[in-house]
């Protein structure tokens, strides 16, 4: 069955919503089967990625959901993140996926594990009755505490779960895809009583209640009900999507302010794609400007060049990019992934080209890189860091929520390639080699591109017609893109950087398209002196080294898609000496190797040059994409100054055996984080967590090798009561209040050859403990 998503949108809302009042889409998507991908590098991911779904059991990704009904389970859960909390959160994706790759592809093995799927998930609402579904573990129970009111919300939990906010919406997310893709009655019929479970599960509850709830990470359940909306024609459910608009988020973006610093990315991005499907919904202007301000923040202000963003998951000052360049975990794919989305809806309503131009570089350097092209395995982490690398995953280990988006992301390659008005007229987004199928005409596009500076389109229809083809012309071809139709220059208007040419077509007519490319040196936002390079819409990169890779496939530990491998020292990684207003003179073409440079005039010495290749293109190694331009005069001076401070860095994580970020929902989920009347937050760029009277929080850390000597806390004191620290319930040592710094505070004796140690903080008065950064856990005591 083939059903245009944007079409059956459109058609629910207008039929019992007020079709009037919508902001209209301008262009809309194809429908998934139309759009065939042809050989070329993103082909290859989708046949990696189709690969990898078939090596997963669906038996054991719908265990829980099963589990949760009540009815006995096939298999037993997945380990890795689907069996230590975030139970069944994967088995949305993979809903979604299926329903992608079988729409992508036509593939018949796919198709059945599709329809055995959503038949074991009705199934598990049938057996549940009352529209419920989901694979939260003993979820009933929260849900019926929320119902009455008894919330107690955290950035990252829920009544003492992990965000079951967010595991139930990737579930809602599935089922609306497998309807609006493929038609599967069963699968919209489930949404909505999902969506109607929901409504009366939180009507009883004030819009301040639900606001509180909402601090906690819930994905963008605003996005869904909106669509439960536009689906049935239901008001309650385009209500219900704005009770569950993050106000907090949305306030500041209304006003147009940047409030962003600190905040978790992924948990931001999906509530703005909520935002926007409402305007679009209700005609409503104000929400829908307050979503393009933060995609400009986000993409202009807080972006690298493979168009990634955030680090350790959490948006870093927007005017210091440093932290990015030092950290191991760079930007993860699932924002990557979220911004993609919203990017497509800002575009259908616009049709303007830059949403493009930043889809298109994020698709080929950020998304094209994060699938491994041998293994198949996903990526969550792109460090930054220089002479670092990426950890994939193996699919009977690794559960994380960007093997959830990887599983969407190299199956929806075909979504944005082309689009279309009402006014019969055709847009060519983005050069990828594929077949499209629009209605009595078929347009093949053959390329080489982006080895090669164009691309062809031959169009076929079945009879000669007229209408519009619109190409887009890149920014990044500084306006010398050219058009040929049938080897004659094409006549054609500019309208929103695409060329319109309007004719009669008959089959066989050809459109050439060149595409010059340039080298262009891109400093990032934050105007500090690291550059990376591009050749047109593609970043260039250096492999540094394939040794000491670490768990490059991960294994189903918590913190498995960490690149915890060495550091190379950032002191003895290359920059480039000389005058910023002369870099490109350093960079030459390699001839006879497409899209492969020369980088010179490095230093240190060891570095006399390095090979340039895209980034999308490097796997399984070290790599470097900045690189820091210095003075001579510089130079020797700066080296003394990192050096000093890498081998400080290097001393204190030598000494350490385990460490947690406090307030950083990773590091914190992989340290099984318990609490009460606790909170975290941001200062200065710096994650922290508290806890008030009455109030604790606590980790368990690994003693590795049993030698535990000490636990280093940094903190700030400001006016807080004393903490008291304990050490599996044992009091150990406290911190004193209104001071900042770093303590240390031995381990007893007798605990130091435990495996595990659980770390609790409580505050010993009426006032909250002090803000903690970071507990370590230490094997030597600096």
């Amino acid at each position: 069955m083939k059903i245009r998503i944007k079409a059956l949108l459109v058609i629910f809302t207008a039929a019992a919503l007020d079709a009037g009042a919508q902001i209209p889409a301008k262009v809309e998507s194809f429908s998934a089967f139309d759009v065939k991908l042809t050989e070329s590098a993103f082909k290859h991911a989708e046949d990696m990625d189709l690969q990898y779904l078939l090596g997963i059991d669906p038996d054991r990704l719908l265990a829980p959901y099963l589990k949760e009904a009540g009815l006995e389970p096939k298999a037993e859960n997945y380990t890795n993140w689907e069996n230590t909390g975030l139970d069944g959160h994967i088995g949305g994706h993979y809903l979604s996926a299926l329903t992608y790759m079988y729409a992508a592809t036509g593939n018949h093995e796919i198709k059945g594990r599709l329809d055995y799927y959503i038949s074991e998930l009705k199934r598990c609402a049938d057996a549940n009755g009352n529209g419920y579904l989901s694979g939260v573990s003993n979820g009933k129970e929260i849900w019926k505490e929320i119902s009455e009111g008894n919330i107690r919300a955290a950035s990252f939990g829920l009544n003492d779960r992990w965000v079951p906010l967010y595991n139930i919406h990737k579930i809602y997310a599935g089922l609306r895809d497998a309807y609006l893709v493929t038609g599967n009655k069963d699968a919209k019929k489930m949404f909505i009583d999902l969506t109607e479970w929901m409504y009366y599960l939180t009507s009883g509850l004030t819009d301040e209640q639900l606001q509180d709830m909402l601090r906690s990470e819930h994905g963008g359940l605003n996005e869904v009900f909106a669509d439960a909306a536009a689906i049935s024609g239901d008001k309650r459910y385009l209500e219900l999507a704005k009770r569950f608009s993050h106000k907090a988020v949305l306030d500041p973006l209304l006003k147009g302010e940047d409030r962003l610093t600190g905040m978790h990315a992924n948990t931001q991005i999906p509530k703005v794609i909520g935002y926007k499907r409402i305007a679009d919904i209700e005609g409503n202007h104000e929400w829908d400007k307050a979503a393009d301000f933060f995609w400009k923040t986000v993409v202009e202000n807080r972006s690298i060049t493979i168009g990634g963003n955030s680090v350790r998951e959490h948006f870093h000052p927007a005017d210091d990019f440093s932290s990015m360049l030092e950290s191991e975990q760079g930007p993860e794919t699932c924002n990557t992934y979220n911004m993609l989305r919203l990017t497509k809806m800002l575009f259908e309503t616009s049709a303007d080209s830059r949403y493009m131009d930043f889809y298109e570089r994020a698709l080929y350097n950020h998304i094209l890189s994060t699938v491994n092209p041998v293994q198949g395995g996903f990526v969550y982490f792109t460090p930054m860091r220089s002479g670092h690398y990426r950890v994939y995953s193996q699919p009977q280990t690794s559960f994380w929520c960007c093997v959830g988006s990887g599983m969407e992301n190299h199956a929806r390659y075909g979504e944005m390639i082309y689009s279309h008005d009402r006014d019969k007229a055709l847009y060519v987004n983005l050069f990828i080699p594929s077949v499209l199928n629009w209605g009595k005409t078929v347009i093949e596009q053959k390329n080489g591109f982006p080895e090669e500076e164009g691309t062809t389109l031959i169009v076929s229809p079945k009879k000669p017609s007229e209408f519009d083809i619109c190409i887009r012309i890149p920014e990044w071809t500084s306006g010398n893109a050219g058009v040929k139709v049938n080897g004659r220059p094409a006549e054609g208007t500019m309208e929103n950087g695409y060329m319109k040419i309007s004719r009669k077509w008959a089959k066989g007519d050809r459109i050439e398209v060149s595409l010059p490319m340039s080298l262009r040196a891109v400093s990032l936002p934050d105007r500090s002196d690291n550059y990376s390079f591009m050749y047109g819409p593609v970043v260039l990169a250096a492999e540094t080294g394939r040794q000491e890779q670490l768990g490059m496939y991960a294994d189903d530990s918590r913190g498995g898609h960490i690149a915890y491998g060495k550091q190379i020292p950032l002191h003895e990684m290359p920059v480039i000496v000389g005058d910023k207003s002369r870099i490109l003179s350093n960079i030459s073409k390699v001839e006879g190797k497409p899209l492969t440079f020369r980088l010179t005039g490095l230093a240190p010495e060891r570095y006399a040059e390095m090979t340039l290749v895209p980034f999308s293109r490097l796997h399984e190694c070290r790599y470097m994409v900045y690189w820091e331009i210095v003075s001579d005069q510089e130079w020797a001076t700066r080296q003394e100054e990192l050096a000093r401070q890498e081998a400080e860095k290097a001393a204190l994580e030598a000494a350490t055996t385990d460490k947690v970020t406090c307030g950083e929902q990773q590091p914190e989920s992989d340290h099984f984080v318990k609490m009460a009347s606790s909170r975290n937050g941001d200062f200065n760029g710096r994650h922290w967590r508290n806890a008030s009277k009455g109030g604790w929080f606590s980790y368990q850390m690994k003693n590795h090798n049993q030698e535990a000597s000490g636990l280093m806390l940094t903190f700030a004191g400001n006016e807080s009561a004393d903490a008291i620290i304990y050490i599996n319930d044992v009091e150990s040592g406290r911190i004193a209040a209104g001071i900042t710094g770093t303590a240390v505070i031995p381990v007893p004796e007798d605990l130091a050859r435990e495996k595990v140690l659980t770390v609790r903080i409580v505050p010993d008065a009426k006032e909250r403990t002090p803000h903690f950064f970071e507990v370590r856990l230490m094997r030597n005591i600096l």
